[in-house]
């Protein structure tokens, strides 16, 4: 379903790499992914469809996330910046929370 992981860098450190404290002092780490899906697949669908992850903008909390930064981030700047940008209309972001990890893996299958 995936045809490729987009790695954001934030100087050199890949986000999927990185682990963003939810709380100072909490324990509670999240990880943030973006990829896009393979030709023919509606992201709208797919984000849609999802029971366990909740479509939103904000991302790194403690509830696992996804969005689809062309039409919600992003969405105002103009279609040929985002390109121009890496920001492609199939990309999505997904932010993972502490859910059960096979839930996770589930929803997204």
């Amino acid at each position: 379903m995936i045809v490729k992981s987009v790695y954001e860098l934030i100087g050199q450190t890949p986000l999927i790499e990185l682990d963003i404290p939810v709380a100072k002092g909490s324990g509670i780490l999240a990880k943030l992914e973006s990829f896009e899906l393979k030709d023919g697949l509606d992201t709208k669908k797919f984000v849609e469809s999802l029971k366990v992850i909740s479509l939103a903008e904000s991302l790194g909390g403690i509830e696992s996330l996804i969005e689809v930064p062309a039409v919600m981030t992003h969405g105002s700047i103009p279609r040929e910046i985002r390109l121009e940008n890496g920001i492609k209309d199939e990309l999505i972001r997904l932010s993972v929370g502490i859910e059960d990890e096979e839930d996770l893996i589930n929803d997204l299958k």
